[in-house]
């Protein structure tokens, strides 16, 4: 694959920096070959992407909410190893949806982080993961996200 940094800028995606924890954790954690990411909310013009699923906010938009998270994801990710030519997998994506009780599609929504992730790492960016539909998010976002990713020895 071709240098994850020049996909990027192909995509016009500049890496954020890591944002400061809202509470009492950390972005991320590495065990061994494996990167936890906390969760992170998607965020628009820097501040949270308020809104709920089948109220105010319709699967298309929520579906670009989760793509900015992945944008968010993939600059902690960068600041936790360093180099994300390092990424030998993206292993799993747990999405939390903030929806409505009869909200029913919360895997369309996050598929907007899955297919970024996809198309910057290719099948290396492929992964498992679930979607959950919930009744809030942290700060009224309406989309949060969490990662495992898989990484080679320094």
């Amino acid at each position: 694959m071709s240098n994850i940094y020049n996909r990027l800028k192909s995509l016009g995606i500049e890496l954020p920096p890591v944002a400061a924890p809202a509470a009492a954790y950390v972005p991320f954690v590495q065990t061994g070959n494996l990167v936890f990411l906390s969760g992170h909310i998607a965020k628009k013009d820097g501040k949270p992407w308020v809104g709920q699923l089948g109220k105010n906010v319709d699967t298309a938009t929520g579906k670009l909410a989760a793509r900015a998270v992945a944008i968010d994801l993939l600059g902690t990710l960068h600041a936790a190893v360093g180099d994300l030519n390092r990424v030998t997998r993206i292993v799993k994506l747990m999405s939390l949806v903030n929806s409505t009780g009869d909200f029913t599609e919360q895997h369309l929504v996050t598929n907007g982080c899955s297919e970024l992730l996809a198309e910057v790492f290719g099948d290396k960016g492929t992964h498992a993961r679930a979607a959950y539909g919930v009744a809030q998010v942290p700060l009224g976002a309406c989309v949060e996200i969490d990662m495992i990713a898989e990484v080679s020895a320094a």
